[in-house]
């Protein structure tokens, strides 16, 4: 498990669904005047050179963030997505970096938001508190307790937070599926938290996988009803016949906005045909 780098993958399209829905959710949060806290439990190295020796190793944001980098018809939520990463790049419009999950946070927070980044792989952390130092200096903004950084499992730390103060939270549950046991655990911290914080917007990425353990999560993701849920994913190529690798991704959300339903129906088909890499690829998008 903490053998695992996500800059071998950033960018791909895993990422791009993930922080597109999460841009979403953070912007519905901003609509409030009461402060929201943003917890993530697998915060990784918060950015990512593409010209990095991990990086381009793989080079999976080709197929990724890339298809969508210079594209003139993008959906109104593609293009804020987009805009973002760019205004972020700061030298123009060359694709040299991707945010990871909280720097796009941490972008769209407001002052009276906090954020809350947990990273146990011990390379990770150092090179996240290194990454927010640089981003501090950059945007001048200190960020005492806005935003902090601990060592450790995110599962865990996450019991000592719930509820935040503001009753405002969205969390985001994003780790690397490496060891089976995240599985079981993802579902353990989940039950443990709704005790806690039973209005809290909870947010799961998953990869589609042939494993038997990851075609249980969804189901056993869903038996939280009678909360309400929204459950999005696509597929990007078909399964191999021997069953390794990951033909996908999805995103699992406990308490979603009333408006991303909406948002995705006019998003998903478009991604579908730009990151399709089969004539198969396709997308799901169901609520319960």
């Amino acid at each position: 498990m903490l053998s695992y780098r996500h800059a071998f993958h950033a960018g791909n399209h895993a990422d791009v669904l993930k922080h597109v829905v999460l841009i979403q959710l953070l912007r519905y949060f901003g609509q409030k005047d009461a402060p929201y806290m943003y917890i993530d439990t697998h915060a990784g190295a918060g950015l990512y050179a593409l010209d990095d020796p991990f990086a381009t190793k793989l080079k999976e944001y080709e197929s990724g963030i890339e298809r969508l980098w210079d594209r003139d018809d993008l959906p109104p939520p593609l293009t804020e997505y987009i805009a973002l990463i760019k205004e972020m790049e700061g030298n123009g419009d060359r694709l040299r970096y991707y945010p990871g999950s909280p720097y796009l946070a941490y972008k769209i927070a407001r002052q009276e938001d906090r954020l809350r980044l947990f990273e146990l792989h011990s390379t990770e952390s150092k090179i996240l508190q290194a990454n927010f130092r640089k981003l501090e200096t950059d945007t001048r903004k200190a960020r005492g307790k806005r935003v902090i950084i601990q060592q450790t499992d995110g599962l865990l730390g996450l019991k000592a937070l719930l509820p935040p103060p503001s009753r405002r939270g969205l969390v985001l549950i994003d780790p690397s599926y490496e060891d089976k046991a995240e599985y079981r655990l993802i579902i353990d911290t989940l039950a443990d938290a709704l005790k806690r914080f039973a209005t809290g917007t909870y947010v799961v990425w998953y990869p589609l996988l042939q494993r038997l353990e990851s075609r249980q999560l969804l189901e056993k993701l869903k038996q939280f009803a009678p909360l309400p849920w929204l459950n999005v994913s696509l597929s990007v190529n078909t399964p191999s016949p021997e069953g390794f690798g990951m033909h996908g991704s999805g995103m699992f959300v406990l308490n979603p906005p009333w408006t991303l339903e909406a948002t995705l129906s006019d998003v998903m088909p478009y991604l579908v045909g730009i990151l399709g890499q089969h004539e198969q690829a396709s997308f799901t998008l169901e609520k319960g």
